[in-house]
């Protein structure tokens, strides 16, 4: 008779402790008879049926040495949980939830506005021009999405092993594939926060875990988030991945979870070194809204608030008001990351550039006349805009008006933000209307 029993609750366990609950299980079952196996199997089927987050239910089988040997088996699979449930699944503390509130909004009784609670990463159609892009809304909310869909960029064109090329990686992708990217995506953020050593995954359970004190104020979730660590990438990923759905639907809080797991995976106290004294939190209210700072996308993007560190993913900023002003530029580090993919901040309004040509920032030759395309995250945007680069053409100073006082009058603004990366290049929209 062919045994073919699986343990669908080891897919729980980190990968180091799944080889040795499938290898110790398997050897003990191959001892068991036939009859044995039944009873087994029927036993396997409720515990697989029950929720993970409770404990399984009292099994009873007659008292064969066969069935003594499973239950020892099992036995040694619930050690192994609890090993599992205080190692690598935690509860925090009610002074971590405090920190957690002081480190974003420099307050425990602040909370995330409407916009804030509502977001999640929310694609486009599947096998469509846009099918890897994310929806983002105005708002705050905006500048993680795009920073996040940088990183899908990144995974879909440079990192997945695929027969298209160019803007076909990125236009021919199903659902599924959609939510592999966005887990490839939230796990490279996370693993780069923990320094290449460590992530941890933030979800919603579903009780309460610590009473609320006079100074904090509730949100009937931040309460009742749970973290799971990692100490490999691919586990982190594969888990992100099997709670996809805890990011992506409508009403799961997943922008949030996102940004608590980024937190965690760096740690409020690195998080506190990293800012310096520089910024008080992450987080600011501006007109109601609620925005990010400019140390939290360094989070998003190099895994640290400081702007020192290379990315994966660069950063280019242009507005009308900064033109005026003589404020620190973005620095070079920041400008040539290890892909050509940009997050933009465009009059305050975040987007993303990228090329499809990876050797585009480490062959000089390459950076004569190039293409380049954009997604500024709206639904009006219907098609990736693709925009031709010649940096040896200065075409775009003939003509210029006089009035040098208002920059930005002259070119759009998204031409502006690529000349801060090549100073006096000409710019061709390829017949679209620029916009932006």
């Amino acid at each position: 008779m062919e045994r073919n029993l699986s343990f669908p609750w080891v897919r729980f366990f980190p990968p180091s402790l799944s080889h040795i609950l499938n290898s110790r299980l398997f050897v003990t079952l191959s001892y068991i008879s036939s009859q044995d196996l039944c009873e087994c199997r029927k036993g396997l089927q409720v515990l697989s049926n029950a929720s993970a987050t409770a404990f399984p239910p009292l099994l009873f089988w007659r008292s064969s040495p066969a069935s003594l040997l499973f239950l020892n088996a099992l036995t040694m699979l619930l050690i192994y949980f609890l090993i599992y449930i205080l190692f690598f699944s935690l509860e925090i503390s009610t002074t971590t939830h405090q920190g957690l509130r002081k480190v974003l909004f420099g307050d425990a009784s602040r909370v995330f506005s409407r916009d804030w609670a509502q977001a999640h990463f929310r694609f486009r159609e599947p096998h469509s021009d846009l099918a890897y892009a994310l929806e983002a809304d105005k708002g705050g909310t905006r500048a993680i999405l795009m920073a996040v869909q940088g990183n899908i960029i990144k995974y879909l064109l440079f990192v997945r092993n695929t027969e298209y090329t160019h803007l076909e990686r990125l236009c021919k992708i199903s659902q599924k594939e959609q939510g592999e990217a966005l887990a490839a995506a939230l796990a490279d953020s996370l693993w780069a926060a923990g320094e290449g050593r460590e992530a941890t995954v933030c979800l919603i359970s579903a009780a309460s875990h610590f009473v609320p004190t006079a100074d904090y104020k509730a949100d009937n979730f931040t309460e009742r988030i749970q973290l799971f660590n990692f100490f490999e990438k691919a586990a982190a990923q594969k888990f992100i991945f099997d709670h996809i759905n805890c990011f992506k639907s409508e009403g799961s809080k997943g922008l949030i979870l996102f940004l608590y797991s980024l937190l965690f995976s760096r740690t409020l106290e690195r998080v506190q070194k990293d800012l310096g004294g520089t910024t008080a939190h992450l987080l600011e209210f501006s007109c109601g809204t609620v925005i990010c700072t400019q140390p939290l996308l360094h989070v998003v993007l190099a895994g640290s608030a400081c702007p020192g560190r290379r990315c994966e993913v660069g950063f280019l900023r242009w507005s009308r008001e900064e033109a005026g002003h003589r404020l620190p530029p973005v620095g070079s580090v920041l400008k040539t990351p290890k892909f050509p993919i940009w997050l933009c901040s465009i009059n305050g309004m975040h987007s993303v550039l990228f090329s499809t040509n990876r050797l585009l920032l480490s062959d000089w030759k390459m950076e004569h006349v190039f293409h380049l395309y954009f997604y500024n995250g709206q639904r009006g945007q219907t098609r990736t805009a693709h925009l031709t680069v010649d940096t040896h053409s200065h075409h775009w100073e003939e003509g210029r008006c006089a009035d040098t006082s208002s920059p930005g009058k002259r070119s759009p603004s998204l031409e502006m933000a690529i000349r801060t990366r090549w100073p006096g290049a000409a710019v061709s929209w390829n017949g679209t209307d620029p916009f932006f």
